[in-house]
């Protein structure tokens, strides 16, 4: 999805034969309706205005925030912050084991 300087494609406007747009900006629709509904979720969807799907050139899918209030931008990197944490905690947590709880009690 980048270019050679590792900068994002310029956006599509004038498409090209042999290159699947369709199948990119799906892709990028999926995944803007998935964060739209997060944010909705979560009281923010009025903060991401321009929240939308698009495609480069080359064909990759984008999904555009547009342009959002810094006070929105703090939230949604506390947000990421704070379900990395809850991953993280998660993961080190030991899993119970579920073979225990299955086995008939032995008789003594």
């Amino acid at each position: 999805m980048t270019d050679r300087r590792g900068v994002i494609a310029k956006r599509a406007e004038d498409l090209l034969p042999d290159i699947p747009y369709v199948r990119g900006w799906m892709h990028a629709r999926r995944a803007a309706v998935a964060l739209a509904e997060q944010l909705r979720a979560l009281g923010l969807d009025s903060d991401f205005p321009g929240l939308t799907a698009d495609v480069n050139v080359r064909g990759d899918g984008l999904v555009r925030l547009g342009a959002i209030r810094p006070e929105a931008a703090a939230l949604v990197a506390e947000l990421i912050t704070t379900g990395f944490a809850e991953k993280a905690r998660s993961e080190s947590r030991p899993q119970a084991s579920t073979d225990a709880a299955c086995e008939e009690p032995s008789a003594a």
